[in-house]
């Protein structure tokens, strides 16, 4: 249902009772004002209907240009709720069959991460996954800067905001969207209708798949990440109330690792390599340099470990970068940039 559809439907329901009263005042002031002059009333009443009669075809009509008939007699066509039912599973499973295998997997859907797919989106031979915790994809870039609504990019990373047709106001060094939430839900539409992308949200990355490493006293060294553990999120988040809940597991020639900084919910591909020992230390991030923080962002990002891709904060997070604070550029070209190394990795660059 189009914007303007639902609008008429919307004000056609509110408008009924107004429409009757309004007749009735109308009904009422002409019998008045008949007694008055004089004036058959029957006859005015009469005149009084036709006008409403009008107003209402007028109405009806405008509705069915949208392609409904009646909003105040509306029905839907029947359905089984079984028939509801089959469309979401049938096609959910069919989604984690097709998907248990990817050429990338991008773990997180912020900024970065939604960069990142929209580029590879592009090339519609490559299946890509996106697994995002959250219901709602978008990471951290719904608003800008403490929960402001205004999104800052430094030239040159509104390229991107051209190719998506964003509009913005435009600064001598820098760009600002009026709404983030504007970039956002115009990307993610853009990702969403790619054949070759399928989203997961509520879905948690529990634990890595790693092969090839070696086990030492200390640890594991070497390995090649091939995948994730998945899990529901709620499942994930709640494992000290669950008496057993083994994962799912995806496998992929690389994954794309942009999960943001600090919290429970950040970095946690990073977090959990080294847990494992695979990377020795992870110093977390620095104070907050814009200046300094967006070149290195996008300048880090890199396949940290074989099989892994680091990107957006979560590079900053893996190797010591100062905050970046509320500014999206680097996010933006750090996507891009993961997107560019999966291809290499793939042998497509």
């Amino acid at each position: 249902m189009n914007c303007l559809s639902r609008s008429l439907r919307a004000a056609s329901a509110r408008a009924l009772p107004q429409r009757l009263a309004s007749q009735a005042r109308f009904q009422a002031g002409a019998a008045a004002a008949s007694m008055k002059m004089g004036v058959n009333l029957t006859e005015s009443v009469n005149v009084a209907h036709q006008a409403m009669e009008q107003h209402e075809k007028a109405m009806r009509e405008a509705v069915k240009m949208n392609g409904y008939e009646d909003l105040n007699h509306f029905q839907f066509a029947p359905i089984r709720e079984s028939e509801v039912s089959r469309e979401m599973t049938s096609r959910y499973f069919a989604d984690l069959d097709k998907y248990a295998e990817t050429d990338v997997l991008i773990v997180g859907a912020g900024s970065a991460g939604l960069s990142c797919a929209y580029e590879l989106s592009k090339h519609p031979d490559i299946k890509v996954a996106v697994i995002e915790q959250s219901v709602s994809p978008g990471g951290g870039c719904w608003l800008g800067g403490q929960l402001f609504s205004a999104m800052v990019v430094r030239k040159p990373g509104h390229h991107m905001l051209d190719e998506l047709e964003i509009p913005y106001d435009e600064k001598d060094n820098y760009v600002v969207v009026k709404h983030a939430a504007l970039f956002t839900s115009t990307i993610l539409s853009k990702v969403l209708k790619a054949p070759n992308v399928k989203l997961f949200n509520a879905t948690a990355v529990e634990d890595l798949i790693v092969k090839e490493a070696h086990h030492t006293p200390e640890g594991f060294t070497g390995g090649r990440v091939a995948g994730a553990v998945t899990n529901w999120s709620l499942v994930a988040q709640n494992h000290d109330t669950q008496s057993c809940m083994d994962p799912n597991v995806m496998e992929t020639k690389v994954i794309v690792s942009c999960t943001g900084h600090d919290g429970p919910m950040g970095a946690t591909g990073v977090k959990r390599l080294a847990d494992i020992g695979i990377l020795k230390h992870v110093p977390g991030m620095g104070g907050l340099d814009q200046n300094a923080a967006e070149d290195l962002v996008v300048n880090e990002t890199q396949e940290l470990v074989p099989g892994m891709i680091v990107a957006g904060m979560e590079i900053a997070e893996a190797k010591g970068l100062p905050r970046m604070g509320p500014t999206f550029g680097a996010m933006l070209v750090s996507g891009q940039k993961a997107a560019a190394l999966a291809l290499r990795s793939l042998g497509r660059a």
